[in-house]
């Protein structure tokens, strides 16, 4: 059975439209994540009326990529095979696509993720888009997968996990999705580039800068941390100069425990 989780933080400009997207896939069950949610985003979940959505809400905020984990649980729990992971926000054509990537899993792929920048010329990106690609590069050149992986990570775009995966890499560490990979290619498990998506065809909103640096920070930090992970020593999310915490520390890992703990 195919599970697909959804974070949802007050997207009710593309969450239809993203489920939608899910509901034409032979997915079993779609769990939308609800947390700090003040818009419509719930009552539209609600309004499609599908017996495949089972939501999950949360008042509070959980913080980026929290709700991945505690989704990935309810779905191990109702015995998913596979799990693919869509953020409520990317709403773009890629319907082809992440069939794609469940494909992968079935042909017994372990993580199967997206390459959003297919041509990686520099003086097509951002000072900082060329600087987060090459610690995303760093950490798999470091796991022993540039080669395969170039610089796609599974903090960005969807990807879809097998239910060894789910098994084997610790719940809680999908919160923070580089040490996830890590733990996969410690582990021996197979991952591979599934699909590509050039970033902007995902859908996502466009962000301010600050928006960009933070999530850049965290990207880079949760990267250094992976790394950290790899080589079993004490986790840091600094180079030596700079602790990239971004939005780390809003991170509710507690709430991810008590969850993970309850269940």
């Amino acid at each position: 059975m195919l599970a697909a989780v959804v974070p949802v933080q007050n997207e009710e400009k593309r969450i239809r439209k993203t489920l939608e997207t899910l509901l034409a896939l032979p997915a079993a069950l779609i769990i939308p994540v609800i947390n700090g949610s003040s818009d419509l985003s719930c009552k539209i979940i609600h309004d499609l009326r599908s017996s495949q959505i089972l939501p999950l809400y949360y008042k509070e905020a959980l913080g980026i990529d929290v709700p991945r984990a505690i989704g990935a649980l309810a779905a191990k729990k109702k015995g998913a095979t596979a799990v693919l992971f869509l953020d409520g926000d990317m709403d773009g054509e890629i319907k082809d696509n992440l069939r794609e990537l469940i494909r992968k899993v079935e042909e017994g792929v372990d993580m199967a993720l997206t390459n959003c920048y297919p041509v990686e010329k520099t003086e097509a990106l951002s000072p900082l888009a060329v600087k987060l690609l090459h610690y995303r590069r760093n950490l798999n050149r470091e796991i022993g997968l540039e080669q395969d992986l170039g610089s796609a990570s599974p903090s960005h775009g969807p990807h879809a996990v097998s239910s060894r995966f789910l098994a084997q890499v610790p719940l809680v560490e999908l919160a923070i999705p580089p040490v996830s990979l890590a733990l996969a290619a410690k582990g021996g498990l197979k991952v591979c580039v599934g699909t590509t998506i050039p970033h902007k065809a995902l859908g996502s909103p466009a962000k301010d800068a600050s928006h960009s640096e933070k999530i850049a920070a965290t990207i880079i930090g949760d990267c250094l941390e992976a790394i950290c992970v790899y080589r079993n020593k004490k986790r840091c999310r600094s180079d030596g100069t700079v602790n990239y915490d971004g939005y780390h520390s809003q991170r509710r890992l507690d709430l991810l425990q008590k969850y993970l703990s309850q269940h």
